[in-house]
């Protein structure tokens, strides 16, 4: 007795998603050190504000700061809402001169 067709596509669908999943056993080969989380804490890179915005100060900044990822953030620019604790906005006025400091 034949299969219905969508009966079918569904077992192809989960067979596949199967095959791409891992198993929870694998083990990273290099871990990052104990002492970094990747988690951002603005008020190290509180030195920024009042500087003009270069790739070097951002830079810089998300070092200080801990942080995975770094954006300047213009009055104008369009942002997602996500809030992420990896990453560190320098915040700018339409000059370019770092306004504010924040973590997301």
């Amino acid at each position: 007795m034949p299969f219905p067709r969508k009966t079918l596509l569904t077992l192809m669908a989960a067979m596949a998603i199967t095959g791409c999943s891992t198993s929870g056993s694998d083990k990273q080969e290099s871990a990052p050190p104990a002492t970094f989380d990747g988690r951002c804490n603005a008020d190290n890179a509180r030195a920024a504000i009042g500087q003009q915005a270069t790739a070097d100060l951002l830079e810089q900044s998300r070092v200080k700061a801990g942080a995975q990822v770094a954006r300047v953030l213009k009055p104008h620019d369009m942002v997602t809402l996500e809030y992420r604790s990896d990453r560190l906005n320098l915040n700018a006025d339409d000059s370019g001169k770092i306004t504010r400091v924040n973590c997301g």
